[in-house]
């Protein structure tokens, strides 16, 4: 049973999240912020993980704090689901392409959170969403989720394509460090024996 449900309510959000390792990338994402929720569905789609966020935020002040609280609220229900991590590949990659954009990703669910980003976003928006939340729910993410996170942006000149790559390319370096590794299922993927 390798879900979870993650509930986080403060003065600025209230969140549901709900994921499934072993879905097939099914999402029913609404946070009240159009390209956010877009990037949400690229990331359950292509990670291969069920994935059901509700957020409630004060969207009225501005978009940061929705962006932020659902990275800290996913990240804490991927760690949980993961739970041990026994069996876990634990690392994974992809290099993606989409259009102008070629964005890397690498990750560890190494329970040491830590993110380089080198992406560059040519526009301060894309249509009304803040290209440095973009960052920001990544920081988040990585911080809560307990992953090393790398994103490096290779090319690319339209911020759409950049950033859609990146939560793409993201999902796809989850989705190998998720799955299981039917020769070591009793194992936890470290010489320490814990993670």
């Amino acid at each position: 049973m390798r879900k979870s449900q993650i509930t986080r309510k403060t003065a600025e959000t209230e969140i549901d999240v709900t994921v499934d390792l072993d879905g097939t990338g099914q999402y029913d994402n609404e946070t009240g912020v159009g390209f956010f929720d877009h990037m949400l569905d690229q990331l359950a789609r292509h990670s291969l993980i069920d994935m059901k966020i509700r957020c409630k935020g004060d969207l009225h002040i501005d978009d940061h704090h929705t962006v932020e609280d659902v990275g800290i609220a996913l990240g804490q229900a991927l760690r949980e689901a993961v739970g041990d991590k026994k069996g876990i590949n634990r690392y994974g990659a992809c290099l993606l392409p989409m259009d102008d954009a070629l964005v890397r990703a690498a990750l560890d669910l190494s329970g040491r959170p830590f993110l380089v980003w080198n992406v560059d976003l040519p526009t301060s928006k894309i249509g009304t969403f803040d290209t440095e939340l973009v960052r920001e729910f990544f920081q988040a993410l990585s911080t809560h989720g307990g992953i090393t996170l790398h994103v490096d942006a290779l090319h690319g000149f339209n911020s759409h394509h950049i950033a859609e790559a990146a939560f793409k390319a993201v999902a796809r370096a989850l989705r190998d460090a998720v799955e299981t590794d039917p020769r070591k299922a009793d194992a936890i993927p470290s010489t320490k024996g814990a993670l």
